[in-house]
């Protein structure tokens, strides 16, 4: 581990791959990063996206605040609890790791995204049915005498 005054905290490990995280000096979990690298993970599975907007709409989310936070602090998110009830993944039921938490959220906009330009294709093409057809005659044109 590597510390600098200025600049924070870095720590790295070294397993298979180099697993490496930052947190800058005054930062919070919004400050942290991870590597998630191609040649880092195995095992990349495909991910049904309806099936995972589905379980983010189901999952319970609050205000709360840690123990140890001033009474003003107020954070918003799911109970890891109900996390790894709903996805499955991360270490435990205890945590929440930044990893999991955007690439759910990026699934399912990808998902509402898929849903939406499905929608919008199909009010189009309902719209292009139920126009009323063309008068034979143009509303424009003098009357027949």
């Amino acid at each position: 581990m590597s510390y600098r005054r200025l600049k924070g905290i870095s720590a790295r490990t070294w397993m298979s791959a180099l697993v490496r995280m930052r947190l800058r000096q005054g930062a919070s979990a919004a400050g942290l990063a991870s590597d998630a690298v191609s040649d880092a993970v195995r095992g990349s599975d495909p991910v049904n996206g309806y099936q995972v907007l589905e379980q983010v709409v189901q999952l319970p989310v609050s205000t709360w605040r840690y123990r140890w936070d001033p009474p003003h602090v107020r954070h918003l998110g799911p109970m890891a609890q109900d996390w790894w009830k709903a996805f499955g993944v991360g270490e435990n039921d205890r945590t929440i790791c930044c990893t999991d938490a955007n690439g759910v959220a990026i699934v399912a906009i990808q998902a509402l995204h898929r849903e939406l330009t499905e929608l919008r294709n199909e009010v189009a093409a309902l719209r292009a049915r139920s126009s009323p057809a063309p008068h034979p005659r143009d509303p424009g044109a003098a009357a027949p005498q």
